[in-house]
């Protein structure tokens, strides 16, 4: 199946070019940005040689969605998406943290209770949790976004203290990160699932706050079924998730988890397959709506006409 998996676009206006783990990103006028979600896929903070079928789009059109759906909450940066693996938005200064929510233990922040944490960020747990349990309330993990290497944990008073961001405004970005879990959370009960976890980013654009990069989608949340889990949960039956967490566990499970020197290993036609679907069960469910597959041989094509007709709008208006 085709995957787009790098750009190297000559745009009008363009200023700027920087390439991610999972996007490409194109600075317009020193004022927009292009933001291109490619089918590469990473883990454990590496990227994979190989991509995943309909990922960027899934991605994407989920990303869209929600920001559109949270507006009333905090401003976002999206204007459009002129394609469906493309948004184009506002350039925004980023802080230098992600704030990860967590409405119930699962993932990283199991894993470290599991070998004995019992403070994460300064979130005390208590004793007897098991994997995927709903907590209290929901707590806020923040990390640091690594250019290089993993991300690390932080608490609210090493965020002020090494000067990452000031009081005030930690407070707000904290505040503002709750209400878009509920939001998303309310979203997804009302579509016969649980938002577990998901992590939001924030810029500034002056001294304007702006919810900024992707929200609610399979790379940076965990979902479950509400009908699985009530069966399930606490049975030693592995819950179905909607998230990247399934390719974690092949890759632990082949020994993998990015570190130094550790071979990565490739990603198999069946992998990549199953990965696509599980993304593409997400969107549907999330959606109501089946993803139209654009069988076009040449997504750089498409993709390209695409963007540079809408940056013509976007500047010359």
């Amino acid at each position: 199946m085709t995957t787009l998996l790098n750009t190297d676009f000559q745009l009008p206006y363009l200023t700027e070019r920087y390439t991610g783990k999972v996007r490409d990103v194109y600075t317009i006028a020193d004022k927009y940005i292009v933001v291109v979600c490619t089918d590469r896929i990473s883990a454990f903070d590496r990227v994979f040689r190989e991509g995943i079928p309909h990922k960027g789009a899934v991605i994407n059109h989920i990303a869209a969605e929600f920001l559109q759906m949270t507006s009333d909450i905090i401003p976002n940066w999206l204007i459009e998406s002129p394609d469906p693996m493309v948004s184009i938005g506002l350039k925004a200064t980023p802080y230098p943290i992600e704030f990860i929510v967590r409405g119930y233990l699962a993932g990283h922040a199991w894993r470290l209770y599991k070998s004995g944490v019992r403070t994460i960020c300064n979130n005390t747990l208590p004793d007897g949790l098991i994997e995927n349990q709903k907590l209290p309330v929901p707590i806020i993990t923040p990390t640091t976004k690594a250019l290089v290497g993993h991300d690390t944990d932080l608490t609210h008073e090493e965020i002020i203290y090494n000067k990452l961001i000031d009081k005030r405004e930690l407070s707000s970005l904290e505040f503002h990160a709750l209400q878009l879990f509920e939001r998303g959370s309310q979203y997804a009960k009302s579509c016969g699932l649980i938002l577990a976890d998901t992590k939001y980013e924030f810029g500034k654009i002056g001294e304007r706050i702006f919810l900024i990069d992707e929200v609610h989608t399979p790379d940076s949340s965990r979902y479950f079924y509400i009908n699985d889990y009530n069966l399930n949960f606490g049975q030693d039956i592995p819950l179905k998730q909607l998230s990247k967490e399934m390719f974690r566990q092949w890759l632990m499970n082949k020994g993998f988890t990015g570190d130094e020197g550790q071979d990565m290993p490739e990603i198999t036609p069946e992998i990549a397959t199953d990965i696509s679907n599980q993304y593409i069960e997400l969107y549907e469910a999330l959606t109501g709506n089946r993803l139209i597959i654009d069988k076009i041989n040449n997504l750089q094509q498409r993709v390209l006409a695409n963007i540079k007709d809408s940056i013509n709008k976007l500047v010359n208006s």
